[in-house]
C-alpha cells in the first residue's frame, strides 16, 4: 500500500480552526433524540476515502498537535454544556495513536452509555499513557484520565458466503484462502449472539492504540 504525502498544510490549519469552532457547539436537541453525539476530524484530505491502493499519511506536527487541541477545545466547551442535561452522560476522547485523524470525542446519553463503555477491548495490563509525547499540551492532557484499549479489525466465522453468491468460483477461492491465512495471525477470539440459542467466533486483529480520556 503506497503512502500519499499531504502537502499544503497551511490551508488546512485554517479548516481545523473552522471544524473546531463549528463542532464546539453540541446541539442537545440531536443528542437528546438520539442518546448520541460525536464530533470527527472531517479535515480533508483525511476525511476522505481511498478508492485506490494508497493510503493518506497521518496527520504530523503542528497539524497532529492543532488537531488534538481541537479535540480538547471541543470535549470542554460540550462538558459544560452538558451541565444542562442534569443527567448521567458519556463524553470521552478517542485519541487514535496511530492515525490522529481517526480521533473523535463522543457523547452519549441513556441506553447508549452502557453501549459506548463496552465498545473497546481493554486488556487487563495496565499501561500508562504518555502525555509528555504531545508537546505542550501535556499539561492539557494531564487533567484527564486515560485509558488503554486496541484498535482492531472485526471479522466472523460467516465472513466468508457461500459459493454461489460470489461474481465467480475463483473470486470466491481466493477470499477464501485469503481469510484462512488471515486466521492463522496473532487474534482474540470472542463471541457475539446470533441468535436466542447460538453463538458465532469472532475473530479481533490488533492494528493500534486507543487512548480513552475523560476525566
Amino acid at each position: 500500500m503506497r503512502i500519499k504525502k499531504v502537502r499544503g498544510h497551511r490551508r488546512r490549519w485554517k479548516k481545523i480552526d473552522n471544524w473546531i469552532e463549528y463542532n464546539k457547539n453540541l446541539n442537545l436537541d440531536v443528542l437528546k433524540r438520539y442518546e448520541r453525539e460525536y464530533a470527527k476530524v472531517y479535515i480533508q484530505p483525511w476525511c476522505n476515502l481511498s478508492l485506490r491502493k494508497s493510503v493518506i499519511a497521518p496527520p504530523k506536527g503542528k497539524t497532529k498537535m492543532k488537531i488534538l487541541q481541537g479535540l480538547l477545545d471541543i470535549f470542554n466547551s460540550w462538558k459544560d454544556q452538558l451541565k444542562q442535561l442534569d443527567e448521567e452522560y458519556y463524553l470521552k476522547i478517542w485519541l487514535y495513536e496511530r492515525d490522529i485523524s481517526k480521533s473523535q470525542v463522543v457523547c452519549a446519553i441513556g441506553s447508549n452509555i452502557s453501549y459506548y463503555e463496552e465498545l473497546f477491548y481493554q486488556p487487563n495490563k495496565e499501561k500508562v499513557f504518555h502525555s509528555k509525547n504531545y508537546g505542550n499540551l501535556y499539561d492539557e492532557l494531564d487533567k484527564l484520565q486515560w485509558t488503554n484499549a486496541w484498535e482492531e479489525d472485526h471479522y466472523d466465522e460467516q465472513f466468508i458466503d457461500e459459493p454461489e453468491n460470489y461474481v465467480s468460483r475463483k473470486a470466491y477461492e481466493e477470499e477464501k484462502l485469503w481469510f484462512e491465512k488471515l486466521l492463522k495471525k496473532p487474534h482474540r477470539l470472542s463471541y457475539l449472539d446470533y441468535s436466542r440459542d447460538r453463538k458465532i467466533e469472532q475473530y479481533s486483529f490488533k492494528k493500534g492504540e486507543i487512548w480513552i480520556g475523560e476525566e
